[in-house]
């Protein structure tokens, strides 16, 4: 018979194991536990704080119910609305004060301004921060893709992860780097969990991320990813079909060019594909240059 072996850990270690367990998982872009019944974390981080437990008090007698049939039916107590709950029972509301408020932003400086008082797309509320671009305002080409991650909700800059460093790599091939480059997401806030933004959260947030690339105006525009692709240019084709290919894009006093590549975040979980990208990245370079 094999002798059964303790292993005995101190609580020390126990400690630090179950803080580099939780360290993982929030590495990992988890933000919310689970557990059997459901939760409504807006109405969780909206209620107020509970009152200091005391003796509970005798409860008066509740009255009896009419027979069916008799009087009126209880009327039932209105739900209670939540922060972000108006954009989301009401889009075109939402989609169309948003329009509104982005043509009054002049500047740059005023629409990160305007989308920090933004309060209509639920994202705000479960971002840690407004993720709003990076790079040089005036650079001649800017990338536009989806939505900030863990690591970009933490910066509150775009392309701050593995992603972004891949992003960085591929720039510097064709001779570019932050500095000559404006970057930018579709939603500039991180959905829970890393999920894909919803096509209502992408309708409210859509006529910031075109008065951005007005106010840019760059000469080309680079889609990372078919969302950013199909927000932009409004083909319904997926990003494999549609890479590599040029869309016109209207800007109010000229027309540039948008051209889709692929995501590096999808690149990194396909390496074989970068070799498309780099086909794709060399047009970015002679678009420039203009031979293409």
């Amino acid at each position: 018979m094999t002798p059964h072996i303790s292993v005995m850990t101190s609580p020390a270690d126990a400690q630090h194991d179950l803080i580099a367990y939780l360290d993982f998982h929030a590495e990992s872009g988890v933000d919310a536990t689970l557990d059997e019944r459901p939760h409504d974390r807006f109405g969780e981080a909206d209620a107020p704080a509970p009152a200091p437990r005391r003796a509970a008090a005798p409860q008066p007698a509740r009255p009896a119910l009419p027979p069916r049939g008799e009087g009126h039916a209880p009327s039932r107590p209105a739900p209670r609305q939540t922060f972000g709950q108006s954009a989301a029972a009401k889009p075109d509301e939402a989609a169309s004060d948003a329009r509104a408020r982005a043509r009054a932003a002049g500047t740059l400086e005023e629409l990160e301004a305007i989308l920090r008082d933004f309060d209509a797309c639920p994202l705000r509320f479960t971002a840690k921060n407004l993720v709003f671009a990076d790079g040089g305002p005036d650079a001649r080409v800017m990338f536009v893709g989806e939505a900030p991650g863990a690591d970009e909700d933490r910066v509150g800059k775009p392309f701050m992860g593995r992603s972004g460093q891949l992003l960085d790599r591929m720039m510097k091939a064709i001779g570019l780097d932050r500095t000559e480059a404006y970057v930018a997401n579709i939603v500039p806030w991180r959905p829970p969990g890393n999920r894909n933004p919803t096509p209502q959260e992408v309708s409210v947030c859509r006529p910031f991320i075109e008065r951005q690339i007005e106010l840019v105006d760059p000469d080309l525009i680079v889609c990372l990813g078919s969302p950013s692709t199909q927000t932009l240019t409004g083909t319904k084709d997926g990003i494999l079909k549609a890479r590599g290919r040029f869309f016109p894009y209207r800007l109010p006093n000229r027309e540039v060019r948008a051209l889709a590549t692929l995501h590096p975040a999808y690149l990194l979980r396909q390496p074989l594909q970068k070799r498309l990208a780099w086909r794709d990245f060399r047009l970015v370079r002679a678009a420039l240059d203009g031979k293409a």
